[in-house]
């Protein structure tokens, strides 16, 4: 095994047990905790959702013991994976995708009511949220609502996140047409130091 080799499955190695502590983490919150504050804004009548970021699925999960028919997209294989064995026996599509494409969801050619991310926006940059932002508003139904989670305090060690403040995304966001209808901040549910959310939702026209 050549040193190129070497470090290449190390790092592999790396970001699988990330995406292994990362699946702890998502399941140690329940999905009340996560939304409290935006609980009273979800679709009430069964609605086509899609979870994008889903992570291990505790959210997509939720939502389709509500009733409604959920689309997960998570690009992580390891996140996923988790999910589907955790989650089996509920309606949920599980899509290997990312933004700002989301290219595999074109081919299908259907629009949601409600599109969801949580602890996503902050791995995008600038460019990237921009782009985004044009493809999720593609896929939001007239009428339809975009519910965003996110998150700001220092750093981890040895990740990538870009600093994405509640002001900006809601300029952002209502540049596109969108009409913010909540917005709220509440503490960090596992307790980390510095780490706050801001909860937003928006409505398209």
């Amino acid at each position: 095994m050549n040193g190129r080799t070497a470090k290449s499955k190390a790092k592999q190695r790396e970001v699988r047990d990330e995406n292994e502590n990362l699946a702890r983490l998502y399941e140690q919150v329940t999905f009340e905790e996560v939304h409290r504050q935006v609980l009273h804004l979800l679709p009430t009548e069964p609605v086509r959702v899609l979870d994008i970021g889903a992570g291990t699925g505790r959210d997509a999960a939720a939502m389709s013991l509500l009733g409604h028919s959920v689309i997960a997209v998570e690009p992580a294989e390891e996140l996923r994976s988790v999910g589907q064995r955790a989650h089996t026996g509920h309606n949920i599509d599980w899509v290997d995708d990312a933004l700002p494409e989301l290219r595999s969801l074109g081919r299908q050619n259907e629009r949601f009511q409600l599109v969801m991310l949580t602890a996503v926006w902050m791995f995008l940059n600038e460019d990237q949220r921009h782009n985004a932002l044009i493809r999720i508003d593609e896929l939001l139904e007239d009428g339809g609502r975009l519910g965003m989670v996110l998150r700001a305090g220092p750093v981890p060690a040895g990740r990538v996140m870009y600093t994405v403040s509640a002001a900006e995304t809601v300029s952002l966001v209502s540049s596109r047409g969108l009409r913010l209808i909540h917005q709220s901040q509440q503490a960090d549910a596992l307790g980390r130091d510095g780490v706050v959310w801001n909860n937003l939702f928006f409505e398209k026209p």
